[in-house]
C-alpha cells in the first residue's frame, strides 16, 4: 500500500514534455502508445466502465473476493513457475502447496484458504524472471486492451497464457465453457483497478505519464521483491531512469585511475 501511494503521487505530478521533439529513451515508440492508450481507454470508457461499476454495485463483496480469489488461483501454476526460475525454491515449494489447498480445501480458489494456513500469495511472472537473470526492460509499450508493459515484459503474455488453467480448461471443454469465464474474468480485473483509475482521472496532469511511470516503478519494485538499490530510486522526469549504469561505471573508472 505504501508503495502504491508513492507512485500515485509521483504519476499525478507527470506532466508532458516540452515540444515532444526529442525521443525518451524509455519510450521511443510513445506516438503509437498513446494512440493505443486512447483508443483502450475509449473502449473501457463506453464498454467496460458501466459494466464494472454494476458489477460493483450490485454484486456483494464476499462474492466479489471469491472470484477474485478463484481467477487468482487459475493463473497461480505462473507465479509457482517463475518462483522456480528465479531460484526460489523453498517460495516455490510454498506457491505449489498454496495451489494445492486452495484447488482442493479453497473449492478451486474461490476461498484462500492456504493464506489462514500461513502460506503467502507471491506475485511474479516471466517478465520478472528476465528481470532477476539481467534482462534490460527495453522501451515500454501499452499493449492494447492489456495494458503498460515492456519489450521484457511482453513475454509474459503467452508464457502467462500457457500456464492458466482456463486455456486448457477451455481446450477440453470447449469455447462456450471458457468464453464467459474469460468475459468475467476480464470484469473483475477491471473491477480491481477501478480505484487507481480513479486516481488517475481525478489527479493526474497527463494520464498517459501517469500510467507509464507507475508501471514502470511497480516493474522494478515487483523485480526486487521490494528491495530495490538506492540507484533505482529516481527522478521521474530524468531521460532514462532505467538506464545500465555503464556509463556511471567507465566515468568512475576513470577518476579512480586519476587518483
Amino acid at each position: 500500500m505504501l508503495f502504491l501511494c508513492i507512485i500515485v503521487l509521483q504519476g499525478c505530478v507527470s506532466t508532458p514534455k516540452n515540444g515532444g521533439q526529442e525521443l525518451d529513451p524509455v519510450d521511443p515508440h510513445e506516438k503509437i502508445n498513446r494512440v493505443s492508450y486512447d483508443f483502450t481507454d475509449k473502449v473501457d470508457r463506453m464498454v467496460f466502465e458501466p459494466v464494472v461499476n454494476s458489477y460493483i454495485t450490485y454484486v456483494p463483496d464476499a462474492a466479489q473476493r471469491s472470484i477474485g480469489n478463484f481467477y487468482d488461483n487459475l493463473s497461480y501454476p505462473n507465479v509457482v513457475l517463475n518462483s522456480f526460475l528465479q531460484g526460489k525454491v523453498k517460495q516455490g515449494t510454498e506457491d505449489t502447496l498454496r495451489f494445492v489447498v486452495n484447488s482442493t480445501v479453497g473449492l478451486f480458489g474461490l476461498f484462500d484458504m492456504a493464506t489462514h494456513m500461513g502460506l503467502q500469495k507471491h506475485d511474479e511472472d516471466f517478465g520478472q524472471t528476465l528481470g532477476v537473470w539481467g534482462v534490460n526492460p527495453g522501451s515500454y509499450l501499452f499493449i492494447p486492451f492489456l495494458g503498460p508493459s515492456s519489450e521484457r515484459d511482453v513475454t509474459n503474455i503467452p508464457i502467462g497464457l500457457f500456464t492458466n488453467v482456463l486455456f486448457y480448461a477451455g481446450l477440453a471443454v470447449g469455447t462456450s465453457f471458457a468464453a464467459p469465464l474469460t468475459i468475467l474474468g476480464a470484469i473483475d480485473k477491471r473491477a480491481r483497478l477501478s480505484g487507481p483509475m480513479r486516481i488517475r482521472d481525478e489527479a493526474a496532469l497527463d494520464p498517459y505519464l501517469f500510467v507509464r511511470e507507475a508501471s514502470l516503478q511497480q516493474r522494478e519494485f515487483l523485480i526486487h521483491d521490494g528491495k530495490l538499490p538506492l540507484d533505482l530510486y529516481y527522478d521521474p522526469f530524468q531521460d532514462n531512469p532505467f538506464e545500465k549504469d555503464s556509463e556511471k561505471t567507465k566515468t568512475k573508472t576513470k577518476t579512480e585511475k586519476k587518483l
